[in-house]
């Protein structure tokens, strides 16, 4: 789970005013109890698709119009989608034009970027998008993540919903979901493209299995650092951390948790509290990275820095078989490099 910079705390907070209600009712559907299933777009007919709050959506047809938080789009994409995702929010493209790692396949020139930080969220260009589905992930329940807690209302009141447990499960558990809402969606999951990647991603997930019984005993700690704060993250909480751990890896846990159980914060004259071989670094562009790390004296000093056993940690990771496959690949090859150091 990503630090305080990108981290929800959200609540609901007020109504809609009655003139934007008039102005957005058309494009509302409704919510009923929860169950499993998903109406398979190829039907015709009503479609249907239960979240994880859990919450069954339905629409009168299947949604044409996705807008989607940026990893969420990208791993649709890797699934089969492409025409329907119309619109994206979160981290997309950097400062000189090149896209954000989360953005994956996604081509970030055909769909309308509402936002590009955390925090920004255009609604009037979201209305002009006349979006049919609005999807994201799920840390907490009911947080809706990069959607502005101060605009939330007004955003979830112009289309449906769709929130996917992305905490306290491992990595395969969203994954698997996401799978099902782009078949709900149209997309053809036999596809050689979707197949290969699956299976790309088990021989990934064996090949970490493998690097932690021949190189037994490295301990390793999923951090990230601000100018004044080393995170160590929770693999009980984090999706992806909960995931490396069921295939053997054996990660720090931190002790005294903050609010969430997301990870323990430490002053950075405190950064040696917890012994480590392996330094899985986060690594987006909001939080610090080893250049500027190196400035930092109790950084330089860990055994796993000055042993050069850091490897990058895509914090939030895309959630598809595709996007997670690299990350067990470089995951089994730092395991399989590192020494005992700590």
């Amino acid at each position: 789970m990503p630090v305080p910079v990108s981290r929800p705390r959200l609540t609901r907070r007020g109504l809609l005013s009655a003139g934007g209600a008039l102005a957005v009712g058309a494009l509302l559907g409704g919510c009923g109890g929860a169950d499993d299933s998903a109406s398979p777009a190829a039907t015709g007919g009503p479609w249907s698709f239960t979240d994880d709050r859990p919450e069954k959506v339905t629409r009168d047809a299947t949604p044409t119009r996705v807008v989607a938080f940026t990893g969420v789009a990208a791993a649709l994409v890797d699934f089969g989608l492409d025409s329907q995702l119309v619109g994206v929010f979160g981290e997309t493209t950097r400062s000189d034009g090149s896209k954000e790692p989360q953005a994956g396949d996604l081509d970030v020139g055909k769909v309308t970027v509402l936002g590009n930080v955390w925090g920004e969220f255009s609604i009037e260009k979201y209305a002009a998008l006349r979006p049919e589905l609005l999807v994201t992930h799920m840390y907490d329940p009911g947080a809706f993540w990069y959607v502005p807690d101060e605009s939330k209302d007004k955003i979830l009141a112009l289309a449906p919903t769709v929130a996917i447990q992305t905490a306290r499960v491992p990595m395969n558990r969203p994954i698997e979901r996401y799978a099902a809402l782009a078949a709900a969606l149209g997309a053809d999951l036999n596809a050689k493209k979707v197949t290969d990647a699956k299976a790309r991603f088990e021989a990934a997930a064996e090949s970490v299995r493998q690097a932690v019984k021949a190189n037994p005993g490295i301990k390793v700690l999923a951090a990230s650092g601000s100018p004044d704060v080393f995170y160590a993250s929770n693999p009980k909480v984090s999706t992806d951390l909960m995931y490396f751990a069921e295939l053997g890896v054996d990660i720090v846990v931190p002790t005294k948790l903050e609010q969430g159980d997301y990870f323990e914060a430490l002053s950075w004259e405190n950064a040696d509290k917890f012994p480590a071989d392996l330094i899985l670094l986060d690594n987006r562009s909001t939080a610090l990275q080893p250049a500027d790390l190196a400035k930092k004296p109790t950084w330089a000093a860990l055994p796993a820095v000055k042993a050069n056993q850091v490897t990058p940690w895509d914090a939030v990771p895309r959630f598809s078989y595709a996007g997670a496959a690299p990350l067990l690949e470089n995951l089994a090859k730092a395991i399989a490099a590192a020494k005992k150091v700590s």
